[in-house]
């Protein structure tokens, strides 16, 4: 329980700078004198260095610990923050968010919820929600503290203060995680016959060869949250279209956002009871189901209920992967294959948000950007049921039959 808390307050403090840099946007745009677009810049440039920081700290997880991989992310969103304060471009600032902000970030999400997954078994959906809702908490936490130290001391100097209190932060609780877990132990070295069965399952996740299946898991991670990004990127310019007005946009955005704290631990308690691969499915059809209702309803009142229903539907989705990577493949690769994963997930959103605005600027309407959301939606459903008629074959493959 120590172990898990001390994730959930990592996961809190590594995960800041994703909120932060939209925080600091309009006071970064105003220094710097540019326009909203390049503004933006750092954000998407934060967002890539976190993704192939996932994969890449996530393989120093397997090989090393996940110890190690935290101290270096620490160094790095230390250093980011104090550095970014230093930027005299936006070119500047926009690649220290990606080559350290992004990198140390990195260092949390895939291989903490991947490090998560190997400590528990009874209770391992929950364990793995918890840890993820960190990413969330962090949304919560750390954007009214940081605006208001912008208000009073600027935007540079609360770099400066993020650097230091973030760094020693995550450097001091990462050295409560040295201990390796044991299911990487007990992988390394399968003695019993079970031992050895399990390990030549896991080089055969689904049926399939590694490769395939992470692929295919890395498809579905694109395909949901590209239909997860819909709303989440662009309700506030939605309602701002409806007349509603952009503060209403910001309210169901939080709304939707703590929804998704409480899907996240309910999705939790689920996985636990039927695993990853069908907590997948149930999450992709509800987050579906949400994406529909969006369709008929533009009034504000009902537009507040689909928001909270979408963020109690999506929350989920995500740990889920690592669930999956957990159940099927080798243990001692799990931090990598969740961090590849993971990283697939960020790319759905950089490009969900991208091309939900590309639709509604061909069409003028948010409507087919709805639909687009939906058909990658359905994209994800098809490899999830896919790969779970796979897992019941091979079930019904092994199971003997009675003469």
């Amino acid at each position: 329980m120590l172990r898990l808390l001390v994730t959930l307050l990592i996961m809190t403090v590594g995960s800041s700078g994703m909120y932060v840099v939209s925080v600091v946007l309009p006071a970064v745009q105003a220094d710097f004198g540019v326009a909203r677009a390049e503004a933006s810049l750092p954000y998407t440039m934060l967002m890539i260095g976190f993704g192939l920081g996932g994969v890449v700290m996530g393989k120093l997880a397997d090989r090393y610990g996940v110890m190690w991989p935290l101290l270096l992310g620490a160094v790095c969103v230390g250093t980011g923050y104090i550095a970014s304060s230093f930027a005299g471009s936006i070119l500047t600032f926009s690649l220290v968010q990606a080559l350290l902000i992004g990198l140390g970030s990195g260092a949390v999400f895939a291989p903490l919820v991947a490090d998560t997954s190997l400590w528990f078994v009874k209770r391992r959906g929950m364990a793995v929600a918890v840890c993820a809702s960190g990413n969330y908490l962090a949304g919560a936490v750390w954007p009214p503290i940081v605006q208001r130290f912008v208000e009073v001391e600027g935007w540079r100097a609360t770099y400066v203060g993020l650097g230091v209190v973030c760094g020693l932060a995550m450097a001091g609780l990462a050295l409560f995680m040295r201990a390796r877990p044991p299911a990487v132990a007990m992988a390394a070295a399968p003695t019993t016959a079970s031992g050895r069965a399990a390990v030549a399952a896991s080089m055969r996740p689904f049926g399939l060869s590694l490769g395939v299946a992470q692929g295919l898991l890395c498809v579905a991670g694109t395909a949901c949250c590209v239909a997860m990004a819909m709303p989440q990127v662009h309700i506030v310019a939605y309602c701002t279209d409806l007349g509603f007005g952009a503060a209403r946009g910001a309210q169901m955005l939080s709304l939707m956002l703590a929804c998704g704290i409480v899907s996240r631990l309910i999705s939790g308690a689920i996985c636990d009871r039927i695993g990853g691969l069908r907590t997948l499915l149930l999450g992709s059809v509800l987050q579906c189901v949400a994406l529909l209702m969006f369709l008929p309803f533009d009034g504000m009142v009902p537009l507040f209920v689909v928001s909270a229903l979408f963020g109690l539907f999506q929350g989920g989705l995500v740990p889920s992967y690592a669930i999956i990577v957990r159940e099927h493949f080798p243990p001692a690769e799990a931090s990598a294959r969740v961090g590849t994963v993971i990283g697939c997930t960020l790319l759905g959103m950089a490009l969900g948000g991208w091309m939900s605005g590309k639709v509604f600027d061909l069409t003028g309407s948010y409507h087919a950007a709805f639909i687009n959301g939906i058909a990658w939606n359905l994209l994800n459903m098809s490899i999830a049921v896919f790969l779970l008629m796979r897992v019941r074959r091979a079930i019904r493959t092994a199971t003997p039959v009675a003469a």
